[in-house]
Parts: structure tokens; sequence; C-alpha cells
């Protein structure tokens, strides 16, 4: 009916009022009644639709440290409509997703893991006041000269602490200085460099001139606790005794 009225020399405005459509679909024929082709879309499309954020999350999930160049591959992968990497940027943004370097948190096997658990859970009750009565020390090793090897993850603002966002380190070798210190909630403790491995002879030295002293005038009630985190050098009889 659209090609007769418009074969007829009505208008597009006349064919559209006599056959009752609207204007805008009536403008998809020519005046020979001939379908208009449409004009491609250049370009991808700006945000991609529920199907593909899914798609693009899930390769995210799988692999934290692709590039922007892998994810866009991947996700172009088997798709009939395929993205630019800027399309990909667009819409990890629109999803939340940034590129940040990962925390760095110590490596932990599962049976300290189950440690640590039974720790805070012992210890869940305990107020401000409580953990004030506790002096912490710890080794740290530094080093002097390395490289980073700088790593960058896809993550979401809230997963910061999420497993697969994280990157484990272990103590440092040879090429810097190991030191040991202790602090409380009420003042720093002393900071101790260590000139070679820290045994149970060297840590006994440790306790004896520096862990005595600090406990017995922050904590004169012998109230206070001292905290350390069960290293073979601190478990040894000479230093329970």
């Amino acid at each position: 009916m659209v090609v007769g009225a418009r074969r007829a020399g009505l208008s597009i405005s006349q064919s559209a009022q006599l056959l009752g459509f609207s204007v805008t679909e009536n403008l998809g024929f020519t005046k020979n009644g001939v379908k208009r082709e449409k004009h491609p879309v250049c370009g991808s499309p700006v945000g991609e639709n529920a199907r593909g954020q899914r798609r693009m999350s899930q390769l995210i999930q799988a692999n934290r440290r692709a590039t922007l160049t892998e994810i866009t591959t991947c996700y172009n992968r088997g798709m009939q409509q395929s993205i630019c990497e800027a399309t990909t940027r667009t819409t990890l943004r629109r999803m939340g997703y940034n590129s940040r370097r990962p925390h760095r948190v110590p490596l932990i096997s599962t049976t300290n893991r189950k440690k640590r658990l039974q720790f805070a859970q012992a210890h869940q009750n305990w107020t401000v006041e409580d953990w004030k009565n506790v002096a912490w020390s710890d080794e740290s090793g530094f080093l002097l000269r390395h490289s980073d090897g700088r790593v960058r993850i896809w993550r979401k603002q809230n997963e910061n602490m999420d497993p697969s966002c994280l990157v484990t380190t272990v103590q440092a070798g040879g090429g810097g200085v190991m030191v040991w210190g202790m602090f409380s909630w009420h003042t720093l403790g002393p900071l101790v460099p260590i000139g070679h491995c820290l045994n149970a002879t060297a840590y006994l030295s440790i306790v004896s001139d520096h862990v005595h002293p600090f406990m017995t005038t922050m904590y004169p009630s012998s109230d206070g606790y001292f905290q350390q985190d069960n290293a073979p050098c601190h478990k040894a009889r000479i230093i329970s005794n």
C-alpha cells in the first residue's frame, strides 16, 4: 500500500495520513517503492549489553592481570560483532573496574591461616582498652636496591583485599637490611638492626636488652602482653624460660 501511494504521486506525509502510518515508518521507502538501505553504524558500541558485561566480567575474574588488549582479544573471540580497546575500557569503567596496583600481603600457609582465624575468634570481644595493654613486635627485611616488578590488575573499589587481587611476598634475602622493632598504643619501642640471621641466641639478647625494659616501663603493674608471631627463634626453650 505504501508503494502504491508513493507511485500515485502522494507525498510522504499524504501517504502516512492516508494509510494510518507514522511519517517515520513511511520514510523507509523511496518514491519508486524501493526500500531504503540503512546507513551502517560506524565504530564500536559505546557500551556493551548485560550479556556482554557478564562475559567481560568472567574474563576479568579468570585473569585479573590481563591487559586491555588481551581482554578485548578474548572478548571478540567467537563474537559476531567485535569491539575495540576503547570500548573495552569504557565498558569496564561503567562496570566499576579500574586498573590498580595489587596489595602486597605475606605468603600464608593453610596452617597459619587456621591459627590466625583461631586468634581472631579468641579475641573478637576485646575492647580498645584491652588492646592498649599489648606490645607488638616483628622483624622485617628491606631491600636497598631492587626492581619492584610492577603488576597491575583489574578490580572494583571494594575488591582490594579479594584473594584474586593480591600479590604474595616472601622474606627478602641478601642485598638489604633486617631490623627488629616493637610498639604499643602508647609509644614506639626501639628499632634494632640485625646484622646477621636472627637465631634464638640473638633474639634472647633482644628480649633481655629491649623487651624487658620496655615492658617494665610501659606496664609497671605487670598487666601488659608481649605479642610475637611464633617464629622458630621466638619459640625456642631458652626464650620461653
